[in-house]
This record gives C-alpha cells, sequence and structure tokens, in this order.
C-alpha cells in the first residue's frame, strides 16, 4: 500500500501537497520500493509502474512536470510549457532541466526527487499559485528558494512554505568549506553550524534553519515542516548519503 506524507501547514483546501515514502511500490534492494527517480540505476519498468501507483492513490490531476535535477537555481514556469503525457515506459517521460517549477494554473502537477535534499512546498494563501524546489546544500546555498519566489505575482507575506523531508543537523556532516560558502552569502548562516571536530574542522549543518533564515530574509514568514530525518528514518525514507545506490521520493504540489 503506498504510503505518503502530507504538510500540516495552512495552505487552503484547494491544495493538494505531500511527499512519498518509499512503501508501496515494486523496485528491488536498494531501490526497495516505491522509488521514483529515473536516473538512480533502477529498472525503469519498475520506476514507470511506480509513478502509475503514486498518481492512481493521490489522484493527482496530470502527468507531473518530472525535472532533470543538477543543483542549479533554475526555476521554470510550468504555466507556459505544454507536457506530452507519456506513452508507457519510463524514456517516453517528459522532462526539463531545472531544479524547481512554479504555476498558476489549476491542475499542474510540480514535482521534485530527493534522497537528502531538501524539497520545499510552496503555495499562496489564495491557492491560486504553487511551486516546488529541490534544495540540496549547493542549491539552497546559492539561491533556489529565492529563485522559486521570484516567480510569484504575490507577495512573500502571502507565500506559504513546507520544508519537506530531508537530512537533519543529527546527520549531515560537512567541511569548514561549505559552512564558509553559507556565511559568505549570509553570516547568520553561523548559527546553523555545529562543530564536532575540532582539529578535521567537520560541522554539523541544520539544513532546515538555513532554509528558514532564507525565506524570512525575503519576506515569507508562514514557513512549516522541518520535522523528519531521512538518514535515521531508514523504514520511511530513501537516503543518499546513508546508501549511496539508492530511490528517491517524489514532493509533488497542485490546486484544484
Amino acid at each position: 500500500m503506498i504510503k505518503s506524507i502530507y504538510p500540516y501547514w495552512t495552505a487552503p483546501k484547494k491544495i493538494h501537497a505531500f511527499t512519498s515514502t518509499r512503501t508501496g511500490g515494486v523496485s528491488l534492494a536498494p531501490f526497495a520500493s516505491l522509488n521514483m527517480g529515473n536516473r538512480t540505476g533502477d529498472n525503469s519498468e519498475h520506476i514507470a509502474e511506480n509513478r502509475r501507483r503514486i498518481i492512481q492513490a493521490e489522484q493527482i490531476p496530470s502527468e507531473p512536470y518530472w525535472l532533470t535535477q543538477t543543483h542549479s537555481t533554475t526555476v521554470l514556469d510550468i504555466s507556459q510549457i505544454a507536457l506530452q503525457p507519456p506513452t508507457g515506459n519510463i524514456d517516453s517521460y517528459q522532462t526539463f532541466e531545472a531544479d524547481g517549477s512554479y504555476t498558476n494554473q489549476p491542475k499542474q502537477v510540480s514535482v521534485v526527487l530527493t534522497a537528502d535534499c531538501m524539497p520545499v512546498l510552496f503555495c499562496t494563501t489564495k491557492g491560486d499559485e504553487v511551486a516546488a524546489a529541490h534544495a540540496g546544500w549547493r542549491g539552497l546555498c546559492n539561491g533556489i528558494l529565492e529563485e522559486t519566489i521570484k516567480k510569484f505575482s504575490s507577495s512573500p507575506s502571502n507565500i506559504i512554505a513546507w520544508m519537506g523531508p530531508a537530512i537533519s543537523v543529527k546527520k549531515f556532516e560537512v567541511g569548514i568549506e561549505v559552512k564558509q560558502q553559507f556565511e559568505k552569502v549570509d553570516p547568520k548562516a553561523q548559527e546553523a553550524f555545529k562543530l564536532i571536530n575540532p582539529i578535521e574542522q567537520k560541522y554539523l549543518a541544520n539544513l532546515y534553519l538555513i532554509a528558514k533564515q532564507r525565506l524570512q530574509a525575503v519576506g515569507v514568514t508562514q514557513i512549516f515542516g522541518g520535522d523528519y530525518c531521512t538518514y535515521t528514518e531508514q523504514d520511511e525514507f530513501f537516503s543518499y548519503r546513508r546508501e549511496n545506490r539508492t530511490g528517491r521520493m517524489a514532493s509533488m504540489i497542485w490546486f484544484e
């Protein structure tokens, strides 16, 4: 049976959003079982079946706009792009190179794939604009969230954000070079790093806190989520850092 995670937030009822877990698919180890990612080395027929299952289980109104993610800050306005639905096999899925997508059209589905990186879903208080962003540490540092906010017509004060399942501060160890890159953009980021190895200059990084800082800095104050850990919650989530060769969860959002 398909199992998904749903945002606990103040979005209007017309908004539909979720993150898939690893439960309910047909993929075999190390992708067991609901792998959504087609660039993982998994059996292509299994991925296609997993996508069909999630579309049916979540009553998704149209084919999602699948992205080829490269840790960029590119955000597509999918309301301007006509989508060709797949004809069955995974190679027929139309994909777009970007790390976020936005739409102001009903029933268009924004989606990002993650396995430790942070999915961030956005909507307006009116429920007439939505977006999804893939915020790994590089994209987060370089401004993927800010670029996503720029796509909205609504004021940032009227945008609601949900930070989906990502690797938590308990397990996200980085070197000083990562800390310095974040601090170069925003000195306040130093609050999100905890020194754990003074000799090797290793830190634990809090991506959830950094994302919250970045969103608040551009005027988004309605921020939810940030209470999962993909690394430690092994039964629920794929984790690239834990397993390396593994599947991907999908985070999707649309409005009626």
